[in-house]
């Protein structure tokens, strides 16, 4: 069995390092010149997303083998509407730094790989086929599996984020869900340390805004330095326009296995979807190694894609009214139900209570 990794993200170097684990070494493919080599950003795990497991970095070290150093664990966010404000408190999760930082995700998973990886590869998905007796498509994004076929595209997104110096809790992750500054989207304050954070803005591409993402952004830099009452210099930025979040239609099609976001772990909710990424490469070699069907392992990730769909239709519903009363019912009691009971998995939960909702609205409209 010769088994081809095409990209060396973070679902491919996990399906590696499974793959070794079991006596199986891949070859790995990157067209990049290093692992990580992209813009630097601070991302986060949160529990309230990866149901029923509720230490993501516990879970993938006591159940997959794979190790992982989080920047921080979240013990509080804050969340914003246009009107309200409410602060949740507890063991929420993880935030970690993504990209060219000898401490990033893909950083740490690169030092437990032993596998060749091929730098600055060209080749094709194609050529990989023809040549190995498997591939395993982790790609970074959907387009080699649109190219494919395999790809159902729900949206795409716009996003736009910096590194910026300032003071920060570590411990403590911003949220703004407000329609004046980010249509129909979101805004994130990520620190990775005390003296540094990402600040991002990310947008669904829809008709109905009519403002660029560059001008959003200028409001959303405005209002964080502001809030924060800090000048926040931009030290560095990045840049993602129009990037396709969907699912494959299939996870493996003969022997192409398709991982991560080229599968679909990108949740449409609120972006979130890093977990999802790892398990997906640990799945692909588990069914490799003769230990499970990759399908029927990926239908609870498929299932909470589909949910977090849900979501996303259900906010484009939403005004800013609607956002201040979801966040004044998270202060107090069900806030803290949410976000702490463990065997409450609001994926399911939200996506089972308004599908009838997006289907009346659908029908009244239609």
């Amino acid at each position: 069995m010769d088994i081809a990794i095409m990209g060396a993200g973070l679902s491919g170097l996990a399906c590696a390092i499974t793959l070794e684990k079991n006596g199986i070494t891949p070859t790995i493919f990157e067209k990049r010149g290093k692992v990580g080599d992209r813009f630097v950003n601070g991302e986060v795990l949160l529990s309230i997303f990866s149901r029923p497991v509720h230490d993501c970095i516990a879970s993938l070290s006591e159940d997959f083998g794979i190790y992982l150093k989080p920047t921080s664990n979240i013990q509080k966010m804050e969340l914003f509407s246009k009107n309200e404000k409410v602060i949740i408190e507890g063991q929420l999760g993880f935030t970690n730094i993504r990209g060219r930082e000898q401490d990033s995700f893909e950083s740490q998973l690169k030092r437990q790989v032993h596998s060749r990886i091929h730098f600055h590869s060209e080749h094709t998905y194609e050529q990989l086929l023809s040549k190995y007796s498997h591939v395993v498509m982790a790609t970074g994004d959907g387009n080699y599996a649109k190219e494919t076929r395999n790809f159902r595209e729900d949206l795409t997104v716009s996003i736009k984020g910096s590194t910026v110096e300032g003071t920060f809790d570590r411990y403590t992750v911003i949220a703004w869900l407000n329609y004046d500054i980010a249509p129909y989207g979101y805004c994130f304050l990520i620190p990775f340390s005390e003296k540094e954070a990402t600040i991002s803005i990310a947008i669904p591409d829809l008709p109905e805004i009519d403002q660029s993402i560059n001008d959003l952004w200028d409001m959303f830099y405005t209002k964080v330095r502001d809030q924060l009452k800090q000048d926040l210099p931009i030290t560095d930025q990045f840049q993602v326009t129009r990037y396709p979040i969907g699912i494959c239609r299939s996870a493996r099609i003969g022997n192409t296995f398709y991982v991560g976001n080229c599968f679909g772990s990108m949740m449409p909710f609120m972006g979130f979807g890093q977990y999802a990424a790892l398990l997906s490469g640990v799945y692909a070699a588990y069914d490799l190694c003769g230990l499970g069907k990759y399908e029927e392992l990926m239908e609870p990730l498929r299932q909470s894609y589909e949910n977090s769909l849900v979501l996303r239709r259900a906010m484009e519903q939403l005004s800013n009214d609607g956002l201040d009363r979801i966040i004044r019912s998270l202060q107090g009691y069900w806030g803290e139900k949410l976000f702490q009971t463990k065997t409450i998995n609001p994926l399911k939960v939200a996506g089972f209570l308004l599908r009838p909702y997006l289907k009346m609205k659908k029908g009244v409209t239609s």
